[in-house]
């Protein structure tokens, strides 16, 4: 009984534990930067093109390739017409009709034996030319080794250099996004859980106070129309209360669906009680001026203006003169190196192959024409969008500022709004002040409060603003 007890509060104290789990700013992130399925395709984006800048450097070496091949055909290859054929055949045959026609016993007599040898001799010429090719099996082992490829194996070099840049810098658009995203929601979360004490302590001040009417209506110091003002208060804040909870709920959830964590887990945060003054606050409201050249949009689009230059060099290369030594071992059977022997034969050989493109109706002139204009059109976007990044950057800057201003106001009215409650809770205990006045005090209190967390907050995530704007959010 005692070791099952012992267990059940060992479990207890691990689920109160996992529930009052503790997450700051910067475990948000990592978590964030870790599980997020959009970063980790850019990563994967990240080594396909690392491995296509590899396969591009493989253009600078020689290739060899190997090939086999077996072919039948109907008929072989004949080094002999039909007509020299049939003459090697009958050549015994049309000596021993020249000799009969030429007269004389004895060449009669040899005229037979003659025309039998004369077509033996014949047919063994005829055998002897014949290819036996019906059945031919070829094999090559061949190298290419590039010369010169009009500058194309260059371009696409650097074509996938700026290849991989671009996958890096893509990597860090949405580490970034990522980020301004998980700092939003953090912040967000923050505000509300300080909204929820403030809802809280606003409800627990009013019903102070319907405890305090309820005592004087009893005593007849107080009517009930001012129980009915205060009850009105009290759903009102206790309808308040009941909003920010559903809000923080769902702000908790959102946030953990950013960090990768499951919807339901119960997470409290670093700065969820801790009280931001001023000074804490200035320590960073002013960024230092750094060049916006860092804004992953802008160095997307100043590799893509270099993509297309390195573009129009490659359709330039396609329309000029390319060399390529070739070489290799060549092989058949039957051999056609040595009378057509069955056998397998070959023969080594080593060349020089130049292409040179003489006329295309101007379609090379045309392509670079439109690419260089794709080049242009790029630089413009580039000059475009760095102007209207230079005006977010300005823009981030004043909303910093405005933001700042803001804080120290609320605080200051903070402050007022506070000593002004406690002057009407004073007076209405003395009976010097109304329920009216003190109702408005309370409601003056916790607006200046809700300012405050407002002007709070807004300090932070403008500072997340500008960081994004000039491009340095890490």
């Amino acid at each position: 009984m005692r070791g099952l007890l012992t267990s059940c509060m060992f479990v207890g104290a691990m689920l109160t534990a996992q529930a009052q789990e503790v997450l700051s700013l910067d475990s948000c992130r990592a978590m964030a930067l870790r599980n997020n399925k959009q970063l980790n395709v850019s990563r994967l984006k990240q080594k396909v093109a690392g491995n296509t800048r590899k396969a591009a450097r493989t253009k600078y070496l020689p290739k060899l390739d190997v090939a086999a091949g077996y072919a039948y055909t109907t008929k072989e290859v004949s080094l002999l017409s039909n007509e020299q054929q049939h003459t090697l055949n009958h050549l015994g045959d049309m000596l021993a009709s020249a000799m009969t026609g030429a007269g004389g016993g004895m060449l009669d007599q040899l005229a037979p034996m003659v025309g039998q040898v004369g077509n033996k001799m014949g047919a063994a010429v005829t055998d002897a030319f014949q290819t036996d090719t019906k059945h031919l099996w070829t094999g090559a082992v061949m190298v290419h080794q590039p010369l010169y490829m009009g500058g194309a194996i260059v371009a696409a070099n650097k074509m996938a250099d700026v290849s991989v840049q671009m996958a890096a810098t893509e990597l860090n658009q949405k580490k970034q996004a990522t980020l301004y995203e998980v700092d939003q929601a953090y912040w967000l979360v923050v505000s509300l859980c300080q909204k929820k004490k403030l809802a809280q302590s606003y409800t627990a001040l009013v019903r102070k106070l319907h405890e305090d009417v309820q005592k004087m209506i009893k005593q007849g110091v107080a009517t009930k129309a001012d129980g009915l003002k205060v009850d009105v208060k009290v759903n009102e804040a206790e309808m308040q209360l009941l909003q920010v909870e559903n809000g923080l709920s769902l702000a908790r959830m959102a946030l953990c669906q950013l960090c990768g964590l499951p919807m339901d887990r119960e997470v409290s945060l670093a700065d969820e009680k801790a009280e931001q003054t001023t000074s804490n606050l200035v320590a960073d409201c002013d960024i230092e001026a750094v060049t916006y050249e860092q804004r992953p949009e802008l160095q997307l689009l100043g590799q893509m203006v270099e993509l297309s230059q390195q573009s129009t060099r490659l359709v330039k290369a396609a329309y000029l003169p390319h060399v390529m030594l070739t070489g290799g071992y060549l092989l058949s059977n039957p051999n056609v190196f040595n009378g057509f022997q069955r056998k397998f034969g070959g023969v080594w050989n080593v060349g020089v192959m130049v292409q040179i493109p003489v006329w295309n109706w101007q379609e090379g002139t045309y392509k670079v024409r439109a690419s260089k204009l794709n080049t242009t059109m790029a630089m413009l976007e580039l000059d475009d969008v760095r102007e209207k990044v230079e005006l977010q950057v300005a823009q981030g800057r004043f909303q910093l500022k405005e933001a700042f201003k803001r804080y120290n106001m609320a605080t200051h009215n903070m402050q007022s709004a506070e000593e002004n409650l406690r002057c009407a809770n004073l007076g209405f205990k003395e009976g010097v002040m109304g329920l009216t006045e003190v109702m408005e005090a309370q409601t003056a209190w916790q607006q200046a409060q809700s300012q405050r967390i407002d002007a709070e907050v807004a300090v932070n995530i403008s500072r997340v603003n500008l960081k994004k704007a000039l491009g340095i959010l890490n």
